[in-house]
């Protein structure tokens, strides 16, 4: 067979492979000192591509020359130690090689039979997470796409387990509108879900907060009472650890006792605040996370994971197999506790439970616990030396994100932080809380230090105080 560009022999890639080792971690180098901002816009991109037609061939070192080159300039570098913005924190090495392992083997995750070390890696590391969370030793789990897969999951385990004839005849089983509850500033990816799964939009109740960012328990039994009366038919009580915009953690046991008292399924989404569960200093803002019927973590959160790398846990396997179970013939096996393809959403899906799995038998509890805690002090470093220049902490940043609003005199957030990303030397981003605009600055680099906070500081400074 004569030799293909896209399968060489084995000198060919070892050769490859060792140049782009190389030109990785050079590259590295270069975007660490760099901006942190994208440096081309659509339209350089747009003539950059024009030549590939695909007609012919092009040299194999040629273009991985040029799509390093491409990405130097041409995305936001979340890995860049100034990088303060959303929950996409620079990967550990050992996921980084857990991407290269899992794209040299592509094992198919749908089934134990065909994948058993796979499989059984998964798992290992999915029940050591439960564990970590304080869920029942039966608790069981599994890798996803990312938190928005792992609420779905946790929204079908509800509705499922609230009326086992959802599995066949979808909403139109309840004698109502299926409803399920979340904080005004959860993930608005659950507006999405609700829709995913059939209940329609309406079917996500946003529960306002308390003035604090936090779920209002006395709003949640109000919502919950009056939508009884009014013939719906709640299903879940979905508590976030961790916002997005502020990092907040709804009062999770308050929530979980709500819940267990209106016979409710109670799911924490703590995709970021998971993260808190590595610490024993940080732990007990999680209390409560324990009772939960089911869990969300991001493990390219927090965890510092490649992307994605979504977990969903549950302490009811019974109610994730009757959600998911389906026997096919052209499977190898059909083990509803074991195959995969048998509890979760996905069917063909890739390894993505080695990042993890590498990166917590790496570094242990321990290195994760200096991960966070580290994040945590940086964040709270930032606040204090803003607050100082008169700047306000709207939150309280106890999970590595602080809510700025700029002093008196100072232009409008939006105006602030464009200037900041657009000198390249931070990236941060505006939102809002509790009603006011303010700029949001979240710790995600493992190797941020002390002075990037000071160049962060000094760029907000420089936003802030320019008429111009």
């Amino acid at each position: 067979m004569t030799e293909s560009p896209l399968f060489p022999a084995a000198a060919a890639r070892r050769r490859v492979e060792d140049t782009l080792t190389q030109a990785l971690a050079d590259a590295r180098l270069r975007v660490d000192a760099g901006p942190v901002r994208p440096r081309i816009d659509p339209a350089a991109i747009a003539a950059e591509l024009a030549p590939f037609d695909f007609a012919e061939p092009a040299d194999l070192d040629r273009l991985i020359g040029w799509t390093i080159g491409q990405l130097e300039t041409g995305i936001t570098h979340v890995g860049h130690p100034r990088y303060l913005g959303l929950f996409n924190p620079a990967p550990t090495f050992p996921a980084q090689c857990a991407d290269r392992i899992a794209a040299a083997f592509n094992p198919q995750l749908a089934s134990a039979t065909t994948s058993p070390a796979a499989v059984a890696i998964e798992s290992h590391t999915a029940r050591a997470l439960a564990a970590r969370a304080g869920l029942p030793a039966t608790a069981t789990g599994h890798f996803c796409a990312g938190g928005s897969e792992a609420n779905y999951t946790a929204l079908l385990c509800a509705l499922t387990h609230a009326n086992p004839g959802f599995a066949d005849r979808g909403a139109r089983a309840f004698s109502g509108q299926p409803v399920f509850y979340i904080s005004a500033d959860s993930h608005l990816a659950w507006i999405k879900i609700a829709h995913q799964a059939g209940i329609g939009r309406a079917g996500a109740r946003m529960i306002a907060t308390d003035g604090a960012g936090r779920m209002s328990t006395a709003a949640l039994a109000a919502a919950i009472a009056a939508d009884r009366a009014a013939g719906h038919v709640p299903v879940m009580v979905a508590a976030t650890a961790g916002t997005t915009n502020a990092g907040m953690i709804d009062p999770l046991p308050d929530c979980a006792t709500l819940a267990r008292d209106e016979r409710l399924w109670f799911h924490v989404d703590a995709a970021w605040g998971g993260g808190a569960l590595a610490s024993d200093l940080l732990r007990p803002l999680l209390a409560g996370i324990e009772r939960a019927d089911s869990v969300t973590i991001d493990g390219h959160k927090w965890f510092a994971t490649t992307m994605g790398c979504g977990v969903f846990l549950t302490a009811h396997p019974a109610v994730l197999s009757a959600t998911f179970n389906v026997a096919a013939s052209f499977m190898p096996s059909h083990a509803p506790d074991l195959d995969p393809y048998t509890t979760t959403a996905q069917w063909s899906r890739r390894f993505l439970g080695l990042r993890l799995f590498l990166s917590l038998a790496a570094g242990g509890w321990p290195a994760y616990a200096g991960h966070v805690e580290h994040a945590v002090a940086l964040t709270n470093d930032l606040a204090a030396a803003a607050a100082a220049r008169g700047w306000s902490v709207a939150n309280t940043p106890t999970l590595a994100v602080a809510c700025l609003i700029p002093p008196a005199g100072a232009p409008p957030v939006k105006t602030i932080v464009d200037r900041v990303v657009a000198s390249g030397a931070a990236w941060l981003s505006a939102a809002r809380f509790e009603g006011r605009d303010v700029v949001r600055a979240c710790v995600v680099n493992a190797e941020t230090t002390p002075a990037d906070i000071a160049a962060v500081i000094a760029a907000l400074d420089a936003a802030s105080h320019d008429p111009s």
